[in-house]
């Protein structure tokens, strides 16, 4: 099993940028928790602080695209030192609002630009595997370690952040975000030995090489619903375990979701498979049905371990098998724009996901808005039903509108 990773990480400078990319990514699990934390205890209010955290959000994923086709244009380097330095100074600026009693809006400034500046490592990442590597079997490993990498980043990062922000200050909270995002993109793009070359548009070639919308399109759509169910079942999960006696017990619940989505991964990784990437992601889907079907009728805490982290196997196949085909059909000189599509998707659905699984929690309990995630995964399963099957994807890709 670990000869394959082996393989792919054995070569130049690979791991060095998978490490840095690591640490890089960190904020994407930190920071709007972290502030969620600072605001929170400024204020007072769980309101204000949640509204201050979802500007946060709603910027970066409106930002995610326009992002990815301005590194493609300008390289990796140049975009992602830049948005580091910027993202850094907007949640500075962030802790000064915010301490210095400054009027609300400039804290909804300071995190929307904090959030538009967050440099798309995780996308970039996965761009640069597939440029170093020159196999489909050996990017699809690559990105069944990053899946893994994702499950860590997003174990690690609200554990570390809460307990700053908790028994230390809630600075420190920030502190810690900016010097992981900061200093990991700064890392990573100082790495030019992996980076791919840059893709300049030229006025004169005319219009830009298309992408294929009719692959990527239900892939989006699969992203946003993995993160609506993400966002929905974090929320019920805490709701649940409060039910049962045990708020705190949610934490462990979340972790083995994780896990076993995180285990899933790393066997993914090692497996040859028969199937095409397009029918993985439809079985990954419905596997995601079958696994949030049960969880409306649990009235145990033991049970709804088990079933979470057996539960959890099906993410990360689906979300390896997703970015695998986006890698496919995407054009190189627009990858790093396709491949922002999952992150864009996946932060436009947690937070609308999480909202309308705590109306049902509020008017329902925490079992029946299970429901609202089963939802999610309902959808992504129809939307994988809505991939081509028959025609190539290079065929897709060759009709598909320009942008």
């Amino acid at each position: 099993m670990l000869s394959s990773y082996r393989t792919v990480l054995s070569r130049p400078g690979a791991l060095r940028f998978s490490a840095a990319g690591l640490v890089g990514r960190l904020p994407l699990s930190m920071a709007a928790l972290g502030m969620l934390l600072l605001v929170q205890a400024d204020t007072g209010s769980y309101g204000v602080a949640g509204s201050v955290s979802a500007a946060y959000m709603v910027a970066n994923a409106i930002a995610a695209i326009p992002m990815g086709r301005l590194v493609d244009a300008q390289g990796q380097g140049r975009v992602l030192a830049l948005g580091s330095l910027v993202f850094g100074a907007a949640m500075v600026a962030l802790v000064v609002t915010v301490q210095a009693e400054w009027p609300l809006w400039a804290s909804y400034a300071a995190a929307a630009v904090a959030g538009g500046s967050l440099p798309p490592i995780d996308a970039c990442v996965r761009t640069r595997w597939a440029h170093v590597l020159g196999r489909p079997d050996e990017v699809e490993t690559a990105y069944a370690f990053e899946a893994v990498v994702d499950e860590s980043v997003f174990m690690i990062g609200p554990i570390v952040v809460t307990l700053l922000g908790t028994l230390v200050d809630p600075v420190a909270g920030i502190a810690a975000t900016v010097v992981t995002g900061v200093g990991g993109s700064l890392a990573f793009a100082a790495q030019r030995g992996t980076e791919p070359p840059a893709h300049p548009r030229d006025p004169a070639a005319g219009a830009r090489v298309p992408l294929p919308w009719r692959t990527l399109a239900p892939l989006t759509v699969v992203c946003v619903a993995l993160g609506l169910m993400f966002g929905g079942t974090e929320v019920i999960t805490v709701a649940f375990a409060d039910e049962h006696g045990s708020k705190s017990a949610s934490g462990l619940l979340l972790a083995l979701w994780a896990l076993g989505s995180l285990i899933a991964g790393a066997v993914t990784g090692a497996m040859t498979f028969r199937r095409g990437l397009t029918d993985r992601v439809r079985w990954g889907a419905l596997g995601l049905v079958v696994a949030m079907a049960p969880l409306a009728l649990v009235d145990s805490r033991g049970v709804m371990a088990a079933l979470m982290l057996v539960g959890g196997f099906a993410i990360a196949p689906t979300l390896i098998a997703t970015t695998a085909m986006i890698e496919q059909v995407t054009p190189a000189a627009r990858l790093t724009e396709g491949m922002a599509l999952l992150q864009t998707g996946l932060v436009a659905g947690v937070a609308p996901g999480a909202a309308l699984a705590g109306i049902v929690v509020d008017h329902d309990g925490a079992s029946p808005a299970y429901l609202v995630p089963l939802g999610a995964a309902v959808l992504a399963a129809v939307a994988a039903r809505a991939l081509p099957g028959r025609a190539t994807d290079k065929e897709l890709g060759a009709v598909a509108p320009p942008l």
